[in-house]
């Protein structure tokens, strides 16, 4: 991203991070109950949305599963505890305005503890199944002492910590929808051609 924050990185004249929180305002089953944007630098920047911001906390990079911990931490310290923790990506500036819709009923009709968005996407030879995408996910709060167990023990992975909790993979596979809404960008060349959608 050439050296500039990924969620600060220009897109459509504002930033990756901007577009998210401006998504989630816009879910079509009514926003997030807060919208919380998890960073570790720049947080000035992120602050002057009006949006609180979380560091991770824990002092080694562990990836996505450390901002899942600072958000279910967070939720718990709330006046009024959240149930549930929605997570998206910075990264993946189209993501459906019907995600927060479809994984809750998705979450409610299996009473799983975890939905993760699932998109088809096709293999080298044209089979086309579905593909979880995690970092697009629906949790029960509860889970927060698992997680803090599982990234003790030295885990990182997230499909490994959530495998060990009952899970429903949500397919975006209807009519309306397009695995392009869940692409990301992790390059200058892939945000641009993300621009022209």
């Amino acid at each position: 991203m050439g050296g500039v924050d990924k969620g600060l990185q220009d897109f459509k004249g504002h930033t990756l991070a901007w577009h998210a929180v401006q998504r989630l305002q816009a879910q079509t089953g009514g926003a997030p109950g807060l919208i919380a944007i998890n960073a570790n630098r720049n947080l000035p920047a992120y602050a002057a949305w009006g949006q609180p911001v979380w560091p991770d906390t824990m002092e080694d990079f562990a990836g996505p599963l450390a901002g899942f911990q600072t958000a279910l931490r967070h939720s718990q310290q709330q006046n009024t505890p959240f149930e549930y923790l929605l997570t998206v990506p910075c990264d993946s500036p189209l993501f459906p305005l019907h995600l927060l819709e479809r994984l809750a009923l998705g979450l409610s009709a299996s009473g799983a503890d975890i939905a993760l968005a699932a998109i088809p996407e096709a293999d080298r030879d044209g089979v086309t199944t579905l593909r979880a995408q995690p970092v697009f996910c629906l949790m029960r709060t509860a889970l927060q002492a698992s997680l803090v167990d599982y990234l003790a023990s030295g885990g990182r992975k997230i499909a490994a910590w959530t495998a060990l909790h009952s899970l429903v993979e949500v397919p975006f596979d209807a009519a309306q929808d397009h695995p392009r809404d869940f692409s990301n960008a992790n390059t200058l060349a892939q945000l641009h051609q993300l621009e022209q959608i």
